[in-house]
């Protein structure tokens, strides 16, 4: 991915170094469920009028992968090799990606409130309580942030055998796109309806996992478009889409997914970037 240095913080509050797990209202892993009343009716009301036609022209995490399949312990703020570089290269797509929504909300008459990626080393506290290296990246609503400790693009690469730097810009773009359904209130809502229908309420995590990957994809093609990535990196964020499916994660059982399948998750980012149309999102269609 051709890629450029952002001056001064971007979109990132470099935490590393500084250690602690301090903070925050719940330990983590974190349910989505809260709320009541309504259906998805009105959640795909709020895909309408928000999602479909606006970007043409409160408790719960959204992480990567499940709370347990993070990295192990990361080392040292700075130790690791090319460690300023992943920095700084986390500054270019966070600020990319968010530049590119925050177009689209305007487009649609709506303001868009940009997200603070956490740079954290070891663990830090959050809205959404402690966080390690174990949690594995996430967004939290509560605070609208963005969490991540870069040592887990290492394991990316080594344990779930997804290298480089487009992989590494898919995990970043679908956490961000977790940012953005939190401000068009799709998150708020999926936690009402899980409240509502508790047995179905691994079904409707996997729908709001599968739109944040269609929407990473929809970023991913304006890169493509605007000539930053070539097909070999669009081979790597489909690597990284298949390489967290609960399936290659060990939960065998679908009724126990809570992110989605290998295949489903390849399918909807690809789906994101193919058409670069966030209404080819709308993985609540067929509920």
């Amino acid at each position: 991915m051709r890629w450029k240095r952002v001056p001064g913080s971007g979109d990132v509050e470099d935490r590393r170094g500084r250690g602690g797990l301090g903070g925050g209202r719940m330990p983590l892993p974190i349910p989505i469920g809260k709320a009541g009343g309504g259906g998805l009716g009105v959640l795909l009301l709020v895909l309408a009028v928000l999602v479909l036609p606006g970007l043409l022209g409160d408790d719960g995490a959204g992480g990567l992968v499940p709370s347990g399949f993070g990295q192990a312990p990361a080392a040292p703020a700075g130790s690791a090799p090319g460690a300023d570089t992943v920095f700084e290269f986390t500054k270019f797509v966070s600020k990319d990606a968010q530049d590119f929504w925050d177009g689209r909300f305007a487009d649609a008459g709506r303001s868009y409130q940009r997200a603070p990626v956490v740079v954290f080393t070891s663990g830090t506290g959050t809205g959404c309580g402690a966080a390690s290296a174990a949690t594995g990246p996430f967004y939290c609503p509560l605070d609208g942030k963005v969490y991540l400790d870069l040592s887990f693009f290492r394991e990316l690469a080594r344990r779930f055998g997804a290298p480089g730097d487009f992989a590494q810009a898919y995990v970043i773009a679908h956490e961000v796109a977790h940012h953005v359904q939190a401000q068009l209130g799709i998150e708020r809502r999926v936690r009402e309806l899980r409240d509502e229908s508790p047995d179905r309420a691994n079904e409707y995590s996997v729908r709001l996992e599968l739109q944040a990957d269609c929407l990473a994809g929809v970023w991913a093609h304006s890169t493509f478009e605007r000539g930053l990535v070539e097909e070999g990196d669009v081979g790597e964020g489909l690597g990284a889409a298949e390489a967290v499916g609960d399936d290659r994660l060990g939960a065998r059982a679908p009724e126990s997914w809570t992110h989605g399948s290998s295949a489903q998750r390849v399918e909807w980012w690809r789906r994101g970037f193919d058409s670069g149309d966030p209404e080819r999102c709308d993985t609540f269609a067929d509920a």
